[in-house]
């Protein structure tokens, strides 16, 4: 079975939540007999052509970027050829400018939509889009929800149940390095232990505004991992309001990241938004046995992390109840490691990249040998909305 994934961004140009999730599905399905191929753009796509452990990865020049919709005159030549050596193609939501390569192309193969996200902060791009995209989704064999919780909760999923699968994104714990005494040290040495982590793309829905104003003057350190659009105005916060225990280390290689993960006291994720639809780093705490700490918004995070179980749950832009929750888990060491055990234990049962891929291996195998799905619903006015 050959499988195209194609979205918008890929490693090594972003460091990302779904750039990890798509790699992981490489992964796992890997094993059960599918050649991955990923086809994204890149402001430097030189070589064009990388040769990743998980998959052959194409990049075209990225063109232009208007609202998180990045587009390339390339795509479309890429795309033909490649889809052309596809059995089954992969997309993944939101994109936009996928859906439009998609309908210029034909490619006439079977595809299917991991569903990834509702186009939220975009809102009048919504109102636009909303044709294209209903021709999008509706001509797809399958639509993948990342997790029950979106699919309840999601205004699109819920018009598209005939086509909708549940397959929660995973991670695999082998992919990551294995770490020594060495490493333990060193990140100890420059960053201490027992504090609270935050790992990921620092974008305006991840809530890290709230995590400021949450822990001034706790009495424990807190470290954010990651770069990205609103680092500097966080940096800006931190220091106009004087906030000393928290340290921003810009992105770090997986080895050191995994190293703060096992001296961590706990992984915290603030996200506000439902942009946040599942929190990939939430899979990589409760694999390392980390008690959780997030908030409710209706999407994956709290499929993930489960109230009084895995961690705690907190409103969303609370940052008393946020502040509360770290300070119940600081203060009382065995309510977090027993937290951690369970976040383990969840992992192990729901989230292991051989389920995962197993699942979607079994959906190619079964949309590749189904009629292909004509396009439709071209139709549909201007003023429905996504």
């Amino acid at each position: 079975m050959k499988v195209l994934h194609f979205y918008r961004t890929y490693f090594p140009d972003t460091q990302g939540g779904l750039e990890e999730a798509i790699r992981q599905m490489c992964i796992g399905t890997r094993e059960f007999g599918v050649e991955n191929r990923v086809l994204t753009l890149s402001p430097q796509p030189e070589p064009a052509v990388l040769r990743l452990p998980e998959a052959e990865v194409t990049r075209t020049r990225l063109d232009l970027d208007i609202a998180s919709c990045s587009m390339s005159r390339g795509s479309f030549a890429a795309f033909r050829r490649l889809a052309d050596w596809a059995d089954v193609l992969h997309f993944h939501f939101p994109w936009p400018f996928a859906d439009l390569v998609k309908l210029i192309t034909k490619p006439g193969k079977p595809s299917l939509v991991t569903y990834h996200s509702d186009i939220v902060r975009q809102q009048w791009l919504g109102k636009v889009y909303a044709p294209l995209m209903r021709n999008f989704l509706g001509s797809a064999s399958a639509i993948v929800a990342t997790s029950p919780n979106y699919a309840a909760t999601s205004p699109v999923l819920r018009r598209y149940q005939k086509k909708l699968e549940i397959i929660p994104l995973a991670i695999d714990e082998h992919s990551y390095p294995e770490i020594n005494e060495r490493d333990l040290l060193d990140a100890r040495s420059r960053y201490g232990q027992d504090f609270y982590l935050f790992i990921g793309v620092l974008r305006p829905y991840k809530g890290l505004h709230i995590l400021l104003e949450a822990v001034r003057d706790a009495p424990y350190p807190v470290l954010i991992v990651g770069a990205g659009p609103v680092e500097a105005e966080l940096r800006r916060q931190a220091q106009r309001q004087n906030i000393g225990n928290v340290h921003f280390t810009g992105y770090l290689p997986d080895r050191v990241k995994v190293a703060l993960l096992k001296l961590a006291r706990g992984l915290v994720f603030p996200s506000h938004q439902r942009s946040e639809a599942f929190g990939m780093s939430l899979l990589e705490g409760a694999m390392m046995g980390k008690p959780l700490i997030s908030t409710e918004i209706g999407t994956g995070t709290s499929f993930v992390n489960i109230d009084g179980e895995t961690g705690i749950v907190v409103p969303p832009n609370n940052s008393a109840a946020l502040r509360n929750a770290m300070d119940l888990l600081y203060a009382d060491p065995d309510k977090a490691r027993r937290m951690g055990q369970n976040a383990r234990l969840r992992y192990e049962n729901c989230f292991t990249v051989s389920d995962m891929g197993g699942a979607y291996a079994n959906l190619y195998d079964r949309i590749a040998r189904a009629p292909i799905v004509a396009a439709k619903d071209l139709d549909i006015g201007l003023s429905d909305t996504i």
